[in-house]
């Protein structure tokens, strides 16, 4: 056998069992909301990310109190919700860090078309509450431990009421879309964000409005914040905390400001700090 040969072999072994000749595809996994999925955020974003940095970004979209409990288990390396009080809470646990605020919508009201309480004449959103409960009119919830049902609970208690167990309360326990196709069917009002309203309303044929929006109560804020690697050392914490880096770089916020759903309206407002 030639010299040459020999070198080409072992030149051939070398590279196939370097562990440098092959660079491992790298991935995270993100536990977020089902807002953020249901909008196409996530779809519009991921692509931009990985082409710059090369990490795939594996989405767990669950109700935020969920998505908290994957991150606290150490299911996940980063999480994206929108309940400020359970992550600060969480990040006092000690089971997240870094936390940041990324980006904000609202949530808003929806009805049947015909509004038939009359609720787009109200100022806010107890007052809409307080009238569905005192017609006893149907009203969908998510019923899920989401960020969503932690608002709509807030707004109950603003109201002095407790609709848990009354007949026309109908705790659904899903997402935000087929939680609005439910409260479609069962001609109620539900609460829901508005990203995934505008995101979903023409797709699924929903024939529903928004009948009370622009209550400051209603505001909607999302943060990002990695699992810490002291609870759980096998999350990987560099390239999570190089997601949420980019998240609220300029870059990142510029990326979340442009994306649109098909009739041009913005639907998360970037607002880090």
């Amino acid at each position: 056998m030639s010299l040459l040969k020999i070198f080409l072999g072992l030149t051939l072994v070398l590279a196939i069992s370097s562990p440098y000749s092959v660079s491992a595809e790298t991935r995270i996994r993100c536990a977020s909301t089902t807002s953020t999925q249901n909008s196409g955020l996530f779809d519009y974003l991921l692509p931009i990310f990985e082409k710059k940095t090369g990490i795939k970004v594996d989405v767990v979209a669950v109700g935020t109190g969920a998505a908290i409990e994957i991150g606290k288990r150490g299911d996940a390396d980063v999480v994206l919700v929108h309940a400020p009080e359970l992550e600060l809470n969480a990040v006092q646990e000690g089971f997240f860090i870094n936390r940041q605020e990324v980006m904000y919508n609202d949530f808003v009201i929806i009805g049947p078309a015909n509004d038939p309480l009359k609720i787009k004449g109200l100022k806010s959103a107890t007052q809409a509450f307080q009238a569905i409960a005192a017609k006893a009119h149907a009203f969908a919830s998510r019923g899920d431990k989401s960020g969503t049902l932690t608002k709509e609970l807030a707004i109950w208690n603003r109201a002095g009421l407790e609709p848990k167990g009354q007949p026309w309360y109908l705790e659904v326990g899903q997402g935000m879309e087929k939680t609005q196709r439910i409260a479609d069917e069962k001609r109620a009002y539900t609460l829901t964000d508005r990203g995934t309203w505008l995101a979903t309303k023409d797709k699924d044929k929903l024939e529903m409005s928004v009948v009370l929006e622009g209550d400051p109560l209603l505001f909607n804020q999302y943060g990002v914040m990695a699992v810490n690697p002291q609870k759980h050392p096998q999350v990987k914490y560099p390239e999570a905390r190089q997601f949420a880096d980019w998240l609220i770089s300029p870059e990142g916020q510029q990326a979340i400001a442009s994306f649109k759903d098909k009739h041009g309206n913005q639907l998360f407002i970037p607002n880090a700090k």
